[in-house]
């Protein structure tokens, strides 16, 4: 199984990703989200400089921020800095959206798009939908070193329920997932995927990454330790933040794992006004707790949304998915401790799976 990092991408931590490669990492998925990170495609371009093997790409780019033709420029723009080594992940983006109080695409969209992108990553004509009219676009001056569609670029869709899976299935090369907590849990994603997948479909060429937060738990440490909530902590909360959408937006309630921290959680978002509140939500996403926070981390909302186990627990557990069809897992600590989580999953994790 491969073993990848998830970047909050940062334009001045180019050593970050240098240090990924060093240690053995496969990928490094930078996070495309323009209000609170840097730009993605400026921070691939530096990293491409810096590093010859590891593989770089969107993790992921968002449709609602990008046309298709701008999206296929920037990560061909990449493929030719990362000839070989370049792949483009997409998703509908609900936090690069949603925190400028925008909505991510709805599926019809997401469809839309991912037929649109699809040819132009291969350098070749699409037809754009825009105000009700079909537009043929291409990238018409390819040559010179502009851009680069003679390496391919394979296309990764994000997908967290079974309508955007079937389009992983439909369109990708491969699809980003959440985490599959056993090989029971990958084999019900497989069958969501496969449902938009014609008959030519091969799990064999087809492949998936999952992401989480993975935390290597210490001898009789508890899973709510403060180093297990330092390193972690970050992706619970992103679920919440996340969960929370969901309820504010469509009314979907929380899981289980969240139940006795909800009420006072929407409390707290809920003191915020409603017209600013799109921008107090994702405070701190996938990076950090904000202090008010810190009172939701649970056991059980750390135990629900991330990897944390002893060595043997999770090279046991990835073992078990990769035989279930799970190419690779993504991790993405939280920022302070990143190096020193990045070091620990490549000692005692990346050399036994």
């Amino acid at each position: 199984m491969d073993i990848g990092i998830c970047v909050a991408s940062h334009i001045g931590d180019i050593d970050y990703v240098v240090e990924a490669e060093k240690l053995g990492y496969s990928h490094a998925w930078l996070a495309d989200s323009q209000m609170i990170w840097s730009d993605c495609y400026a921070t691939l371009a530096l990293a491409a400089t810096r590093t010859s093997t590891i593989k770089l790409g969107t993790g992921v780019a968002v449709s609602g921020t990008r046309p298709p033709p701008v999206n296929a420029a920037g990560i061909a723009t990449i493929n030719a800095i990362a000839p070989g080594r370049t792949f483009f992940g997409i998703g509908a983006g609900n936090t690069a959206m949603r925190i400028m109080g925008l909505p991510p695409h709805r599926i019809a969209g997401f469809d839309q798009y991912l037929r649109e992108v699809g040819p132009l990553l291969k350098g070749e004509e699409s037809l754009i939908q825009h105000q009700g009219k079909e537009i043929p676009i291409r990238h018409v001056m390819p040559d010179k070193g502009f851009v680069n569609f003679e390496d391919p670029i394979p296309m990764y869709v994000s997908g967290f329920g079974p309508r955007s899976l079937a389009l992983a299935g439909k369109y990708g090369d491969g699809a980003v997932l959440a985490f599959a907590a056993s090989p029971a849990v990958m084999e019900s994603i497989w069958q969501m995927i496969e449902a938009g997948a014609d008959d030519h479909f091969s799990r064999d060429d087809f492949y998936t990454t999952a992401l989480t937060a993975m935390v290597v738990q210490q001898e009789g440490e508890a899973i709510d330790s403060e180093r297990i909530k330092h390193h972690c902590g970050a992706m619970a909360m992103a679920a919440l933040h996340y969960t929370y959408d969901q309820y504010r937006n469509f009314g979907h309630q929380p899981p289980n794992a969240m139940a006795g921290i909800w009420d006072d959680y929407t409390r707290l978002l809920e003191s915020v006004p409603e017209e600013k509140r799109h921008q107090r939500i994702h405070m701190g996403h996938n990076c950090w707790v904000m202090p008010e926070e810190q009172q939701f981390l649970t056991a059980d909302l750390i135990r629900a949304t991330c990897f944390v186990g002893t060595q043997d627990q999770m090279i046991e557990q990835l073992r078990a998915l990769n035989d279930a069809g799970l190419n690779q897992v993504m991790n993405l600590p939280s920022f302070d401790p990143r190096y020193e989580v990045l070091r620990d999953i490549a000692e005692k994790i990346i050399p036994h799976v």
